[in-house]
Formats: C-alpha cells, structure tokens, sequence
C-alpha cells in the first residue's frame, strides 16, 4: 500500500473520528481497532501499521470500502437520505423497504459518514439478545465487555439521550429473530421523542408483520404501531440509474451502457449485478487488441 494511499486513508479515519466525542470512543466503535493503533495512525506514525490494518479500516469507515468505486445518487439513494434526514431531524421511527440490491446499505453509510451521531447496525439472524445490544453499544462508542446484558443497554440508551440528533439505523432488520425483534419495543420506549429509529430491509417484512398482527403474535402490534402502521416504500432502480452509474465508473460509450443494461434488466437492477456486469464490460474493453 502506498504512502499517498494511507495518507488518504488517515483523512477519512480523522473525519470518521469527528463524529465521535473522543478518539477512544471512535476506536471503541471499530473493530479490531486500537485506540493507540488510531492515535498512531492519525499522528502519522506509520512504520508498524500493516497492509492488513489499512485495509480493515478503510473498510470500515468508507461506503464504497476504498475499493475505487464511484457512488452515485440513483432515485433510491435519494430517497434513503431524504428519510434518514427526516427521522434524524424529527426523532421519527420509520421502516424504509425497497428490492435486494437497490442501495439502502450503501445509502445508509454514505449517510452516516456525512452527518454526526448516525449508528447503523448491521442485523442478522444469528444475532440474540446480547450480540445485538452489544452491537448497538460499539456503533455508540463504549466498549462492554464483562458487563450484563441489562447495564450494557441502559448504558447505551443513557449515552444516546444524551446526544444532540441521534439516529439509530438498523439494516436487514427483517432478519432478527422475534426474541430480539422485540427489543425494538424496550427501546422505542425508552427513545421516543429523543432519538429517530430507522429500520432497513427488503418487502418481506410487510408480509411478516401483517402476519403477526393477524395471527396476534406477542410484539407485532406493538411494533406496527409505533411506526406508523405503514412502510416507507423505495422507488426501484431504473435504467436512467444504470446510465449514470455506468458513466461514472468508466463507462461512457451507448453500446457498452447498453450492453450493461441487457445483462441486468432480468435483475431488476441489483445494483450488485450492474457493478458485475460494469467490470466485466471494463475487462472485454481493456482485452481488445487496440487499433494502430
């Protein structure tokens, strides 16, 4: 890794920083990451950091996870950021839901890496009780190891009441099993006109929740109500996203945009396809023999 690279990664670790109250808190927040390894880093003493380190952070604190590419800002992305701001700004409870591969994770971190006091955990069906509560105290900044469950979460709950906007993002929330799912209700009640709580995932979650409050299953009412009784539904993406996306990573002539466009169509779009399908557009372009 060069020197120009990892000074480029030391600016992004000090803006990540800033929206920490204290350099330990951010590196609380990191995984794998020291506090002296942070220090270290950001006061430029460098010789004992590894590739492996560099990269482990950058993967962290970017978006884009310092792979080169470029995000733009397609109708969903829009859309994400103009919910996020409103349930940050509003201390709203929202449930956003739109197709697999339309750019909520991406929008969520591009969000989170430009506004203070944004937390955005990632959930998934493994997670009980105690991995996601503890999840939730390291996006806060506070490391809990040896601490009960219950003083981990009022701990948490006490640090973000005592922020200025906090906005607690929860991506694939769909994917919490019910026993944790529930703890969205401890924590809607103890947060409610204090902190804004967005939930992310796929439309599946319409179907099980409407499931739960017809078959009256402990918990689904609950959480219906208290967001709203409705879902705020992404606009998918469309093939005007797809040009523009293929014209800032490097694609700019209309049969490649257009080929890009056939080999994603029966995808809907998944955005993750059309990065696919973008570099290996790149790599036919780049194998042809060139023209004297």
């Amino acid at each position: 890794m060069t020197t120009k690279e990892k000074d480029s990664i030391r600016v992004k670790l000090a803006e990540y920083v800033g929206r920490y109250p204290s350099q330990n808190r951010a590196a609380a927040s990191l995984n794998g990451i020291s506090a002296p390894t942070l220090s270290a880093i950001l006061n430029g003493k460098w010789e004992l950091i590894s590739d492996d380190m560099w990269r482990n952070i950058m993967s962290q604190i970017s978006p884009g996870g310092g792979s080169g590419w470029s995000i733009v800002e397609t109708v969903p992305f829009q859309e994400i950021q103009f919910a996020l701001a409103d349930a940050q700004d509003h201390k709203k409870v929202r449930w956003i839901v739109g197709d697999a591969g339309c750019g909520k994770t991406t929008g969520a971190a591009c969000y989170a890496s430009e506004n203070r006091e944004v937390f955005t955990i990632l959930c998934d069906e493994d997670m009980r009780k105690g991995d996601f509560v503890r999840e939730i105290a390291r996006k806060v900044g506070f490391k809990s190891a040896g601490m009960r469950i219950r003083d981990i979460l009022d701990t948490a709950i006490d640090m973000i009441v005592k922020m200025d906007n906090p906005l607690l993002i929860f991506d694939e929330g769909d994917k919490l099993i019910d026993n944790v799912f529930h703890y969205f209700i401890n924590l809607y009640n103890r947060l409610e006109g204090k902190c804004g709580i967005v939930f992310m995932s796929t439309s599946y979650i319409q179907h099980r929740i409407e499931r739960g409050v017809s078959g009256n299953r402990k918990g689904y009412s609950e959480i219906y109500s208290r967001i709203g009784r409705k879902f705020f539904d992404l606009e998918p993406v469309g093939p005007s996203d797809v040009t523009a996306i293929c014209r800032a990573n490097g694609l700019s002539d209309i049969a490649d945009i257009s080929k890009v466009m056939r080999d994603t169509e029966k995808e809907d779009y998944d955005l993750r396809c059309v990065r696919g399908a973008i570099h290996a557009r790149k790599r036919v372009i780049s194998a042809a023999p060139k023209e004297d």
